[in-house]
């Protein structure tokens, strides 16, 4: 299980290493747990608030079916009608391109997913798993 306090400290780190580096533009985090619930979300002073959604959207696909938001994106490059028809099922709310990593606890059981943006997706992706990675568990993308 995912719980607050972990999801919190993904979506601080996000946001404080992202304050850290003057090469990104303002960044926002959503943690949701493995049922697609949000835990937390974050937006860096200047982030558009539609980023929010944007950040969700990632998550949700990720752990809605269980491979990372650039998975997503290369699936939909391939079979572009069969992510159209899981977006309009989800209500149109996957983004299926890089920053909507799953987390993963030491046993590797999916507990939940960031949704990161701001910045170009590899970078969204970097800081999601960064984070991750500093709570001793493993992003999977």
């Amino acid at each position: 299980m995912l719980d607050l306090e972990t999801a919190n400290n993904i979506a601080n780190h996000i946001i404080n290493a992202a304050g850290k580096r003057d090469d990104l533009r303002p960044m926002t985090a959503v943690v949701l747990d493995a049922g697609g619930a949000v835990i937390c979300s974050q937006r860096q002073d200047g982030a558009s608030p539609i980023r929010v959604d944007l950040a969700k959207g990632k998550a949700h696909g990720a752990v809605m079916m269980g491979i990372s938001s650039r998975k997503l994106g290369e699936r939909a490059e391939q079979q572009a009608y069969f992510i159209q028809a899981v977006n309009s099922i989800c209500d149109g709310s996957l983004v299926p391109v890089a920053g909507g990593v799953l987390i993963r606890n030491t046993s590797g059981d999916i507990i939940g997913a960031v949704g990161v943006t701001g910045d170009t997706s590899d970078n969204d992706e970097e800081l999601a798993i960064e984070a991750i990675e500093a709570q001793g568990l493993k992003a999977d993308v």
